[in-house]
């Protein structure tokens, strides 16, 4: 699957990236349409991945925008009319934590 277009982080006067808000989409697809369904969601702008899983839904989409005025739009106007998509239930991150986070904390100040 390509990876969608993600805006840019808003940035503040000094040029420093303001937090960006992560939804995570859980989306009930048809069955018969779950490929081209992933690759139209994919394309939108502001999914950065999707993946096809097992369990209570069959897509899970990441999206990524400026605010969540942008999220709220992004949704139920684009994510929700793609051909083949039933149902979709969404979780805002409050944080992202990660491996490389933990790596780079504890690398300041030493030598590579």
């Amino acid at each position: 699957m390509t990876m969608g277009r993600v805006d840019r982080p808003v940035r503040d006067r000094a040029g420093y990236a303001l937090q960006m808000v992560t939804a995570i989409v859980l989306i009930s697809v048809d069955a018969d349409s779950i490929p081209e369904t992933a690759q139209a969601i994919a394309d939108l702008q502001s999914v950065e991945s999707v993946y096809s899983c097992a369990g209570d839904v069959d897509l899970i989409a990441v999206v990524r925008a400026a605010d969540h005025e942008s999220i709220a739009d992004i949704i139920p106007n684009h994510v929700s009319k793609v051909p083949g998509v039933i149902n979709t239930v969404t979780h805002i991150a409050f944080r992202e934590y990660s491996q490389r986070d933990n790596d780079d904390a504890f690398s300041i100040g030493m030598d590579s």
